[in-house]
């Protein structure tokens, strides 16, 4: 946990966000989640500034959902912030670590930083939450195999 808070200080002090909220690391997560649509269309036009605005906003109220920290690394990626991504990632999985999408991005993020061991680590834990397949396991094989990460 203190090296999880000392990250977030860092990725702070780095970025701007707000660090106060952020590292409410210890406070539950909510159990409902946020209504996260208006952040999934701005990913979805590629406004990925939007969607990280909207996003610490939610920290910022103390909101702490995986698919929050999940969809932050994500645009954070692709911002080409790969540090803040794999926080973000992290944190996700370290509320529900077995959150596949958490668990495909993260892979995916692997696979462009040429990790791509860690990547198959990734892949095997989705292949047994999904045994019969899953679209976060299929994508991430592809990755895997053609070394591309599609966006």
């Amino acid at each position: 946990m203190k090296t999880l808070r000392s990250t977030l200080i860092a990725f702070a002090l780095l970025t701007g966000v707000a660090a106060t909220p952020v590292l409410a690391v210890d406070n539950m997560e909510s159990t409902d989640a946020p209504d996260l649509t208006a952040v999934r269309a701005s990913i979805k036009a590629k406004d990925y500034k939007s969607a990280i605005t909207e996003l610490t906003g939610m920290i910022d109220k103390g909101i702490q959902h995986a698919d929050v920290y999940n969809l932050l690394g994500f645009s954070l990626r692709h911002e080409g912030d790969m540090k803040g991504a794999q926080t973000f990632y992290a944190k996700a999985l370290d509320y529900n670590p077995e959150h596949k999408g958490a668990l495909e991005y993260q892979g995916e993020m692997f696979v462009k930083l040429g990790q791509f061991d860690k990547a198959q680590a990734n892949l095997t834990k989705l292949a047994k939450l999904c045994p019969q397949g899953c679209e976060e396991r299929e994508d991430l094989e592809e990755a895997i195999k053609t070394k591309v990460v599609k966006d």
